[in-house]
């Protein structure tokens, strides 16, 4: 199969250029302006944006997560990713404490075998390092092709693992090819604060919000930034916040060292006072929870700083129902918020629409920062021959309201519900397969893909 894409503005993380796009099979294959192939299929840009396919690094599908499961699995939540765009997710492996790597690898591979619809990788998040896991970490790298590993400093008892564990995972990760990402939290403190506002009787969403102060994002990220210098592993950020943590990574790189740093859309979006909502604000409840405005205006510029280098999601979706376990005790409501499907058309909207970021900015943060980070780069998140052809045909004027009743997320409400929006995903192909056309799906489940990736750098 040969599609010849024509006269798009193409736009990669360092050009913007008119030109015709020639994909052959599942690659691109020549770029250049008034190209006369032949081709099975012909499709007239003209007037349109033509980026890569958009990369989201942070998803949680079918997770296990406060005795339920988020509620998009990996049919549903890939479904939902390509339609806004996103032809590559990449997930969390949660190790069970007492287990190994490979049983959770198992275990993650039984819900996304033969059922994702785009491409997908794993991160793989160590919840007991020892000496065992340590001789899975090599053969992660090396076998597998999972070369990210994820460790959280908050959800003591479940997924908390302490700063001795920390540094000797950093080592070995090190040592092996990798990078260390994390959940930067003080999970002590936040454990502290939700038990004192319980005891209280203080029991809504807001508190929450008051439970994980920026302080306990803050001191989090200057910790973990520090065992990464002193470790020298690659180390990632995920769902940076606040201008606190932010500054703590401004302050790591006085003395030359290179933290990534991932935000997620909605802090750039969203702030706190959607949890004085009274249960309505159970929507955002996440972790860690959404801040202020000058928070926003932080992260924004953290972003044409080079401070920020992906906008992710977290997605993470619970059911309303679901957060109604949290009716009466904040801190029994499920974790997580749905995006996956607006993360591109909302970034576009309310960043390059409105002058905050440019056009290759937007594709940097979007794609080809995670796919450089990540170990994927050039074959995902580029525009270029030999790449894979994963491409978005972008209407930049076209307007339209964002609502549960057109999304495709598997979730009975929208965080954005009402939210204009500027530029709409029109045409996604993943691998050189025409798979979203005008919000017409063309592929089934099984067509995505495992991606094996490559051995990492702190550099991109």
């Amino acid at each position: 199969m040969s599609v010849l894409i024509k006269n798009g503005r193409v736009i990669t993380s360092s050009e913007d250029y008119i030109a015709d796009i020639f994909i052959e099979g599942e690659k691109i294959s020549a770029i250049g302006k008034e190209l006369n192939i032949p081709a099975d299929e012909v499709i007239h840009a003209n007037g349109k944006l033509i980026f890569p396919g958009g990369i989201d690094p942070h998803v949680h599908l079918d997770m296990p997560f406060m005795g339920t499961f988020s509620s998009d699995n990996y049919e549903t939540g890939t479904t939902a990713a390509l339609h806004g765009g996103t032809t590559m997710v990449i997930d969390f492996v949660l190790q069970t404490q007492g287990k190994s790597l490979y049983s959770a690898l198992g275990e993650w591979q039984s819900r996304s075998d033969g059922n994702a619809l785009s491409d997908y990788s794993f991160h793989m998040a160590v919840t007991d390092f020892n000496e065992d896991t340590k001789k899975e970490i090599g053969e992660m790298i090396n076998k597998e092709g999972i070369t990210s590993f994820k460790t959280f400093m908050a959800y003591k008892g479940a997924l908390m693992i302490d700063d001795r564990m920390m540094i000797g995972l950093m080592n070995e990760v090190r040592d092996k090819g990798g990078v260390v990402t994390v959940h930067a939290t003080h999970g002590d403190m936040i454990d502290f604060l939700i038990a004192k506002h319980r005891e209280e009787g203080k029991l809504s969403p807001l508190y929450h919000y008051l439970s994980q102060p920026e302080i306990t994002e803050t001191e989090a990220s200057g910790r973990f930034a520090d065992m990464a210098y002193y470790t020298g592993v690659p180390a990632y950020i995920v769902h940076m916040t606040c201008e606190g943590a932010l500054n703590q990574i401004r302050r790591a790189t006085e003395r030359d060292q290179k933290v990534f740093v991932e935000t997620c859309i909605q802090y750039l979006l969203l702030d706190a006072s959607l949890y004085e909502k009274d249960f309505e604000g159970a929507k955002w409840v996440m972790s860690p929870p959404l801040r202020e405005k000058k928070d926003q205006k932080a992260l924004w510029a953290g972003i044409n700083q080079g401070l920020v280098q992906v906008v992710g999601t977290d997605h993470c979706p619970f059911t309303w129902e679901k957060k109604l376990m949290g009716e009466k005790d904040f801190s029994k409501i499920p974790n997580g918020h749905p995006a996956i499907e607006h993360r591109m058309e909302l970034l576009y909207s309310e960043g390059v629409n409105k002058a905050k970021i440019s056009l290759n900015k937007y594709v940097e943060v979007t794609s080809t920062n995670a796919a450089k980070i990540f170990g994927m780069f050039p074959q995902k998140g580029s525009i270029g021959i030999g790449s894979d052809a994963d491409l978005v045909i972008f209407d930049p004027e076209k307007k339209h309201t964002l609502s549960v009743k057109t999304h495709h997320m598997n979730v009975d409400y929208s965080a954005y519900e009402g939210w204009e929006v500027t530029g709409k995903v029109e045409t996604v192909f993943l691998r050189g397969k025409n798979v979203v056309d005008k919000g017409k799906l063309n592929i089934s489940k099984g067509y995505g893909k495992f991606i094996k990736r490559n051995k990492v750098s702190k550099i991109i």
